[in-house]
């Protein structure tokens, strides 16, 4: 059976209604005291689309409100290094990206202070791990990413990609795979995501990497063609295209989103945020509202999720040091 956009649309903002009732009615009765979910970038963007939805399901697991608040600034460091100074009692909480990897390593690399470290905080849950797509013009010349790389190496810097900004991590994702390749591009950054695909859509670069949902609409209006993923498995929704492992490059980046509290929480604050944290990412209508973003959840804690952190650390680090300071 096929439904209509109009009908997911409807049915999503019903909802969403439903969970604001449900945590109105419940919030009624329990605590007054607020949490505040810092998203560290601007509204609109996957961070903060993300941490909306789950505020609802948080506020009622927890018996709190919960409010979003977007504080930004030098590209999520601002709003990162303000929750890193917080009390460490479960009133602030942290919607990060894989940026908060990205963000140390590269004052590092700058030579700049460091605005946190990591050790400033406490992983509670993974939410969502979204594989970039490598994604060039319908009309490119390219129809496979080693055309693109056989093409590259005989012509260095002559061919262009577009980012979300210097050390984004598009940017960065991008940087891996050039890196793994030994091929030079021209590196064109833009203020977001948004403007970066526009860039690729207008013709003044040549690829560009994005999110799958972000690929979507292109896709389908035929304007884009995608020349692999750097997910560790092929895409449910484009099982045809190839991981760039498959293609023989060893990379695997991600656009992912987690929830953090300052370090130093109480073991029994920590297995109380976790077990919320759960419960809500597994709430029915935000695994709803993720669907329509095309947005996969990746749901991991505890050890499972240090591990993921410390390899995706390792990773972007790496590349980092090889792309050294960036202006």
């Amino acid at each position: 059976m096929k439904i209509s956009l109009h009908s997911l649309r409807t049915l999503l903002t019903f909802c969403l209604a439903v969970m604001l009732l449900n945590s109105s009615n419940c919030l009624s009765q329990t605590s007054d005291k607020t949490v505040s979910l810092v998203v560290p970038l601007a509204p609109g963007g996957i961070a903060d689309i993300t941490a909306r939805p789950l505020s609802i399901p948080l506020s009622r697991e927890l018996g709190q409100t919960v409010i979003v608040e977007n504080k930004v600034g030098a590209g999520g460091a601002v709003g990162m290094a303000y929750v890193a100074k917080q009390k460490p009692d479960g009133n602030t909480l942290l919607m990060a990206l894989s940026s908060i990897l990205i963000i140390p390593e590269a004052e590092k690399a700058s030579g700049k202070p460091l605005s946190y470290s990591m050790a400033n905080f406490t992983p509670i849950a993974l939410v969502s791990a979204d594989p970039t797509v490598l994604i060039v013009r319908a009309d490119s010349p390219w129809k496979t990413l080693n055309d693109l790389i056989q093409d590259a190496k005989a012509n260095p810097n002559k061919f262009s990609y577009s980012s979300s900004g210097v050390y984004g991590t598009t940017h960065v994702a991008q940087a891996m795979l050039w890196q793994a390749a030994g091929v030079e591009m021209l590196h064109v950054p833009y203020s977001g995501g948004g403007p970066s695909m526009t860039a690729l859509l207008g013709g003044q670069v040549q690829m560009v990497a994005q999110a799958p949902g972000v690929a979507a609409a292109h896709l389908k209006a035929g304007t884009v063609r995608l020349l692999g993923t750097w997910g560790a498995e092929r895409l449910k929704a484009h099982p045809d295209l190839p991981t760039m492992k498959e293609q023989g490059y060893d990379v695997e980046f991600y656009i992912w989103s987690g929830l953090f509290a300052p370090a130093g929480l109480s073991s029994e604050k920590l297995a109380q945020l976790r077990k919320v944290a759960k419960n809500a990412i597994n709430d029915p209508a935000f695994l709803l509202t993720m669907t329509m973003m095309n947005t996969p959840i990746k749901y991991l804690e505890g050890a499972e999720l240090d591990k993921f952190i410390a390899q995706d650390q390792k990773r972007l680090a790496t590349v980092i040091k090889k792309m050294g300071k960036l202006e």
